[in-house]
């Protein structure tokens, strides 16, 4: 009898292919069909071709995830390939490298319309989990925005109050679309219930990645490094202990979670609540 993980009717999807990303296709990809997502061809194809000469089912789909058309062919492209068993959302851009709107376009709005596209397609045990971040644990946002981040049509999001009153700061920004896709999750949960699938965000802290270099790269002082010192964790995560816990999340253990969010910062958020001296 084959067993249920060897099953090429099994169908993997992750967004992204950077640091995060290609080790969550390698942990959940192999015996199925693994289907990688990426705006950048050039980049898909060099994976693509990593993981197929090492053994992977693995097949690129060129997609902007801040395009809804694009993530919905995504999602029928992965439908037809077999039964959806985990869709991993990386893709995403951080405050050191891009502007407000590329940042809310992409961390904001392309986490809404992953999760609408594959509900679409979800079936019996399918797993979504969205990549956020321990940013949007340090947010402040009051219970109506947070409301309307929760369950207002994407066509409405970036009309919001609370995203308008971010004018040019790509921080702030970042912080609010990670914070939003914990809600997002949360509020869409009920939907993926009734379809007999599970959804979920894990929000990494500082996590060896060029992502993470760039944003240690553009902080001149040192308070990224400098504060995992300060929590005792001493070193970033790696992009296999965030595999695992997708791995996790995705798998039979964590059948009775959804609508979730678990936190994977080597303890950082509760350095920064109970123990960071603050200013006055």
């Amino acid at each position: 009898m084959r067993n249920r993980t060897d099953d090429p009717g099994e169908v993997v999807v992750v967004t992204g292919v950077g640091g995060m990303g290609s080790a969550v296709a390698r942990r959940l990809g192999s015996g199925r069909t693994l289907i990688l997502a990426d705006h950048s061809r050039e980049r898909l194809d060099r994976v693509v071709a990593e993981l197929g000469a090492q053994g992977y089912a693995a097949h690129g789909v060129p997609t902007d995830v801040s395009d809804r058309a694009s993530v919905e062919r995504l999602a029928r492209t992965a439908a037809e390939q077999g039964r959806i068993t985990a869709v991993v959302h990386t893709a995403g851009v951080a405050a050191a490298t891009a502007p407000v709107r590329r940042i809310l376009d992409v961390d904001l709005l392309g986490t809404v319309y992953v999760i609408e596209a594959f509900e679409k397609v979800a079936v019996q045990g399918t797993s979504l989990v969205c990549v956020a971040s321990l940013a949007g644990h340090m947010a402040s946002i009051d219970g109506e925005d947070e409301a309307a981040l929760a369950t207002a049509p994407a066509e409405e999001l970036l009309g919001l109050k609370a995203v308008t009153a971010l004018g040019d700061d790509p921080t702030a920004a970042y912080i609010l679309a990670k914070r939003a896709n914990h809600v997002r999750v949360q509020a869409a949960a009920l939907a993926w219930n009734r379809l007999g699938a599970r959804i979920n965000t894990i929000s990494p802290g500082v996590i060896a990645t060029a992502m993470a270099k760039a944003e240690a790269d553009s902080d001149a002082e040192g308070h990224m490094l400098g504060m995992l010192d300060a929590c005792g964790a001493g070193r970033p995560g790696t992009p296999g202990e965030i595999a695992d816990a997708v791995a996790f999340l995705t798998g039979p253990e964590a059948r009775y979670i959804t609508g979730s969010d678990l936190l994977v910062d080597g303890g950082q958020a509760a350095w920064i609540r109970r123990h960071m001296r603050r200013p006055g």
